[in-house]
């Protein structure tokens, strides 16, 4: 009998975390059609997206289902993206190619690369 209400708990475990990462991408959608319509500009789409997916990593944590690393990472990511491209911010006299983006995917490639390495098999 235990074996059968641990099967339910993680469907249910399950359909809630498709529930709320169903939430997230229509909220992804949505928001992306107001920004367009808006024309909010760059940054603040960008900054939108990057609330949006931290705020969809928060609410897993807050309901204990398990958060997913990747998204929290393009979260800040996109937080940071936006946010520089908002306040317009330069390193030195010369802008960043391509603004903070490929410094901030560098870094994320790096920092998942590292994780991967030091990672114990399970």
């Amino acid at each position: 009998m235990a074996k059968n209400e641990h099967d339910q708990t993680a469907d249910s475990t399950r359909a809630l975390a498709k529930k709320v990462d169903a939430i997230g991408w229509g909220l992804f959608f949505i928001w992306i059609g107001i920004a367009f319509l808006a024309d909010v500009g760059w940054g603040a789409g960008i900054v939108g997206v990057g609330v949006i997916t931290l705020g969809s990593q928060a609410v897993r944590n807050y309901l204990r289902l398990p958060i997913e690393r990747f998204w929290l990472a393009m979260g800040i990511v996109f937080t940071i993206w936006g946010a520089w491209e908002l306040l317009h911010i330069q390193v030195g006299e010369v802008p960043i190619h391509g603004g903070l983006l490929p410094i901030l995917f560098i870094g994320l490639g790096i920092v998942i690369i590292v994780s991967a390495v030091l990672r114990k098999s399970r």
